[in-house]
């Protein structure tokens, strides 16, 4: 795979320029004023985004809900270190709610798998639910997705806060980046994987040709 000048330019606003604005920043305004510095390039990254194409995604909410979040911390006199945790606490909410939805009728990639799908193919819903009600292979595929990526990130919430509470902040803000597109990269490339694995498989391909991805 080639690297995109768009893919660059993200990876610089997500990851080179939040530790350059808590650099320039902390001198002036401390740590709680560099961490906030440090959120601004990939708030202001988000909202272009969110402009761009005028519509809210998943990945725009998880943002937005961090900005609430650090805004939250800030308003009840959160500290540094809470501050450090706001993408984090997202994440390992959604997490919990995956892990949560696993013993109730449907988990949640199966909603998620089925939205993604109607988006991209007209009758795409009533194709998933069909695929839940006459496919037991499917069912089961999904909630293992949900499993997994339930405890991934959770695990990486875990990992994070431990990060946060026991490192120094500038260590921190360089290695946590990198933490967490490692930790979200593999669990895509599980996916993509198990996705592939199951269309290979001995089973009907039917039964998968309905999934995202």
């Amino acid at each position: 795979m080639k690297l995109r000048p768009a893919f660059l330019l993200e990876l610089a606003v997500n990851l080179l320029l939040p530790w350059l604005a808590y650099r320039l920043a902390l001198p002036h305004w401390g740590e709680t004023g560099g961490l906030i510095a440090s959120a601004v390039p990939p708030v202001v990254w988000s909202l272009v985004e969110l402009a761009r194409f005028r519509r809210v995604d998943a990945l725009s909410l998880i943002v937005l809900i961090g900005i609430v979040l650090s805004i939250g911390a800030m308003a009840l006199g959160g500290s540094p270190r809470m501050l450090l945790l706001r993408e984090s606490l997202v994440s390992g909410a959604i997490g919990v709610a995956f892990l949560l939805s696993l013993p109730m009728r449907r988990p949640l990639i199966f909603y998620l798998a089925r939205a993604t799908v109607a988006r991209e193919v007209a009758g795409g819903a009533e194709r998933i639910d069909a695929l839940w009600n006459e496919r037991p292979a499917f069912a089961t595929s999904m909630r293992l997705m949900t499993a997994v990526w339930g405890v991934g990130l959770t695990s990486e919430t875990a990992l994070r806060s431990w990060m946060a509470w026991s490192w120094p902040v500038e260590r921190f803000l360089v290695v946590s980046p990198f933490i967490g597109y490692g930790i979200y990269g593999a669990l895509l490339v599980w996916t993509l994987w198990y996705r592939k694995t199951l269309r290979n498989g001995p089973r009907d391909d039917a039964q998968t040709d309905g999934m995202p991805g």
